[in-house]
Parts: structure tokens; sequence; C-alpha cells
């Protein structure tokens, strides 16, 4: 009896997704007729039947299926995010949308986190939104799960320090990647423990730190998911007083204002 149930809860799941993309049909059928126009008219259509689709999954129950949903909408994400040529028309809005959908689903999603940050704050402008996600998301999460997600803490306290001016609140983030950051013995989060306390003192020292911004804006450049984030962050931290550097072997490092 239980594998039946086990069997139909995986069949009325998977039926609820199906019937989510079955009620877009009409509108994906009809957008692909008129895609070639490449009108803003015909990319607004395209954001709202998506945005109508991502609210569906978002009340649509899966029965245990999240964390392939959230996979599934990740892998719709990059694709919204990697069209170009459609966010420069209709920009970047529908991001924090998609992070809604998929660290409901899977707040364990640790890559998922780094993007949240950089399409919804630095591209869509909504780091309120961002922040918010990432709360949300921390509150089921702990040092060792998952593994280093500390990194959110970073991610959190960037979005506080650079896009909404709230320095106390990035400096509480910055120590708390340090704390849990702490927690591993790996010479990659011992360095990150170590950066994320010298950020934290930065700020406590001056609210408007240069150097915090800038070692904040050297996350955002080592972790860029593409040129153009690359090209804002090393703009930022060069109008800042910084100076980025390239070693022969192809490393990229960071000098921090000399003034603060």
């Amino acid at each position: 009896m239980k594998l039946n149930q086990s069997v139909w809860a995986s069949l009325v799941a998977i039926l609820g997704i199906v019937i989510v993309g079955w009620l877009q049909m009409p509108q994906l059928n009809q957008l692909k007729k008129t895609a070639n126009k490449s009108t803003a008219e015909v990319l607004q259509q395209e954001i709202e039947s998506e945005e109508l689709r991502l609210n569906l999954l978002e009340k649509t129950p899966v029965f245990g299926f999240d964390n392939l949903v959230a996979d599934w909408v990740f892998l719709d994400f990059l694709e919204y995010f990697g069209d170009d040529l459609a966010r420069q028309v209709t920009g970047y809005q529908l991001s924090p949308e998609y992070f809604e959908v998929i660290l409901d689903h899977d707040p364990r999603f640790l890559q998922a986190y780094l993007f949240l940050s950089t399409s919804s704050s630095l591209y869509a402008g909504l780091p309120e939104k961002s922040v918010a996600l990432m709360d949300k998301g921390l509150k089921s999460l702990s040092p060792q799960v998952p593994a280093k997600s500390y990194y959110i803490w970073r991610y959190k306290g960037v979005d506080e320090l650079l896009f909404l001016g709230n320095a106390q609140a990035a400096r509480e983030s910055f120590t708390q990647a340090a704390n849990w950051a702490s927690t591993y013995s790996d010479a990659e989060s011992k360095q990150v423990a170590s950066l994320s306390s010298q950020t934290a003192e930065f700020i406590a020292k001056n609210p408007q730190s240069k150097q915090a911004q800038v070692s904040a804006w050297t996350m955002v450049l080592n972790n860029a998911p593409d040129d153009r984030t690359r090209e804002i962050a090393i703009n930022r931290i060069e109008a800042l007083g910084g100076k980025v550097l390239v070693t022969p072997e192809g490393a990229v490092q960071i000098m921090l204002p000399k003034s603060d």
C-alpha cells in the first residue's frame, strides 16, 4: 500500500509540473510565431508569460521533488539571465522571482545565492529582495549545511554594504561569515574567515570605508558570472582608489586604497 501511495504521489507531482507547462503552451506557441520580430511588446509578453509560470510553480505541490524543481527553474533562470539582447529591452526585474521559487524548494542550493546577489542586486537594482531571500534561506542553514554556507553571509554582506548602504547590517553579516568559516580547517575557509573578519573591522572603524567597499567589489569580481559583471567590478574598484593587477600567471591581485 505504501509503495502504491508513493508511486501515486510521484505521478501527481509529475502531472502537476506537466500541467504548469501545458497551461503556458498557447502563450508560448504564440510567442514563438512572433519571436522573430524581437519587439519590445513581444518581449514584454514573454516576461508576463514567464512570471505567470513561476507563480504557478510557487503554488503547485511537488510531493518531494523540490530539488528537481529548483534545478529546473535555475536552468530557466540561466537562459533568462544570459539573453543579453532581451534583457537590454526588459531589464532583469524577474530575477528575484526565479530565486523565490528556487530557494523555497531548495534553500541549500549554494550556487543559487551567488546568482541571486548578482542578478537581483547589481542588475535588477532590487537588493532589498535579494537580502530578504537570503535572510529567509539562512534560517534553514547552519555552518556545515550546506558545506561552506558561510559564502551566503558574504553575499548578503556585499549587498548590504554596496547596494543598501547598511554598514551595520553588512558588518554583522561579514562577522557571521567569519564565524561560520572558522568552523572549517581547510585553507580556503581560513582565508575567507580572515578576509571576512578584516572587512568587518574596516566597517567598524569607518562605515563609509573605501577599503571595505573595495573588498566587497573584489568578491564580486572573483565570483563574476560574466564579463559584464567583471567590468563593472573593476571600474568600481578603480573609482574607489583601488588597483586591479594581473600577474604574468594570469592571477588577479587587488591593491586597496591607501586612504580610507
